[in-house]
């Protein structure tokens, strides 16, 4: 290597690790985030949702999580084989005993954990939707199991060279119909729409079916429990989202200053888009609704974050906010207890950014001069994310009737309505009864 090439990879590999690190702290966030927007008397267990996936899935990403995901011996294009590069087998340094370069250039035991926290945050997104009403235990076993057969088959699929990677003269040719050279359109996913949040979004809308509705819900309103703490939680998710979608230039580079902007005015746009609605349908504009509006921008753009302009990113950010904020009234029409608005932000605003790309793509979306190529791309951006929905649903499906039938999902109806935090994990997070006489 030369010594500029000896810099740049240096300052990749600093990114990567600070991306990483910025994107570990997205779980802990979403545990404020999602404690916050809960009732005093179930917040330790929701924050404990997130704290425990942390743990569960950063073990089986280890084991066998990054196999499945990354290695070379792909099993029908969904995932790889789990047993290659078990337990990290020959991912960390060679036979010399030097460290593995990744693709990018960088250490390929950088890439394996910033692609860790990615497994993480998104099965940590799904416990929103469970509120108040299910085992912490069931809840565990799920995150391990959804990870592995949900998680890790859609990124390899998606960035892992299974199915849905570089549709290049393949998936795009097959939709159209073309042969060698006429279909030279690739999928857009820049860090998740599909793999994360469609995914996420699809299983708690699933699972709110499954495992059904808390006891009070429609009968009165669970309003949150501490605002300041939601607003510091979609604080936190916003600083960590710089390395969710910055990191996924995979260097220190233009693309990462790219996505980083966008990812701001997006974000800035949707909140925006959010409150403005709320302001016309309910005649307030909140501070939950300027959080949610944050955490709907920042879906949004994840898939889009490398592709869009400033401008049209405004745009894909401001559509995003409005779109949530509807969404969120589905469970309210439909009758699913999805608790913490999961499907209303992570469902309907990575839809909407896995489409929107192939809208606004810069020089190729269906809107921004994409011509015929265009409206190819924004084929192929419907076709994937309906993809993503239908094998989350699907395998999601099939994990909680299994948890149903064995371990169940559901505490005691008592113990739902004193409290889960007291009857799961013997604490609570408020001591409001005085100090002990002795």
């Amino acid at each position: 290597m030369t010594a500029d090439q000896i810099a740049a990879a240096s300052g990749n590999s600093a990114w990567m690790l600070m991306s990483a690190s910025l994107v570990l702290l997205m779980t802990p966030a979403l545990a404020l985030f999602y404690g916050g927007m809960s009732r005093q008397k179930s917040v330790l267990n929701m924050m404990m949702m997130s704290f425990g996936s942390l743990g569960v899935v950063t073990i089986v990403y280890v084991l066998w999580g990054w196999s499945m995901s990354y290695g070379t011996q792909t099993i029908g294009g969904i995932f790889a084989n789990p047993f290659e590069f078990f337990g990290l087998k020959d991912s960390i340094v060679d036979a010399e005993g030097n460290y593995v370069e990744g693709l990018a250039g960088y250490p390929n035991i950088i890439d394996i954990g910033f692609q860790l926290t990615f497994a993480v945050i998104s099965t940590a997104l799904i416990s929103g939707a469970l509120a108040e009403r299910v085992k912490f235990s069931t809840w565990l076993v799920f995150s391990g199991a959804w990870a592995t057969l949900v998680y890790f088959p859609l990124a390899h699929m998606v960035w892992g060279g299974g199915l849905l990677s570089h549709f290049e003269n393949g998936f795009a040719a097959w939709i159209f119909g073309a042969t060698d050279g006429e279909a030279n359109v690739s999928p857009i996913d820049f860090a998740g729409g599909t793999v994360v949040h469609i995914s996420a979004g699809t299983a708690a809308l699933v699972l709110a079916f499954i495992v059904g509705k808390r006891r009070t819900f429609g009968k009165s309103f669970a309003r949150p429990h501490n605002l300041p703490m939601v607003m510091l939680g979609a604080a936190l998710l916003w600083f960590g989202w710089f390395g969710f979608n910055g990191g996924s230039a995979f260097g220190a580079n233009g693309v990462a200053g790219l996505a980083w902007l966008n990812t701001t005015v997006a974000t800035a746009a949707a909140m925006l888009g959010w409150l403005l609605m709320e302001k016309i349908r309910d005649g307030h504009a909140t501070s939950l609704g300027a959080a949610s509006g944050v955490v709907a921008g920042l879906v949004a753009i994840t898939p889009a974050a490398g592709s869009l302009t400033p401008l049209t990113s405004i745009i894909l950010g401001a559509i995003g906010g409005v779109l949530a904020c509807l969404g969120v009234g589905l469970k309210y029409r439909f009758g699913f207890d999805d608790s913490l608005d999961v499907v209303g932000v992570h469902l309907v605003a990575g839809l909407w950014g896995t489409i929107g790309v192939g809208l606004f793509a810069a020089d190729a979306g269906l809107l921004t001069g994409g011509g015929a190529d265009g409206f190819k791309l924004f084929v192929v951006q419907v076709v994937i994310a309906l993809v993503a929905m239908i094998f989350a649903g699907v395998i999601t499906a099939v994990i909680a009737y299994i948890l149903k039938a064995t371990m169940g999902w559901r505490i005691d109806d008592e113990k739902e309505m004193q409290g889960i935090d007291t009857h799961e994990h013997g604490e609570s997070a408020y001591d409001t009864t005085g100090p002990e006489i002795r």
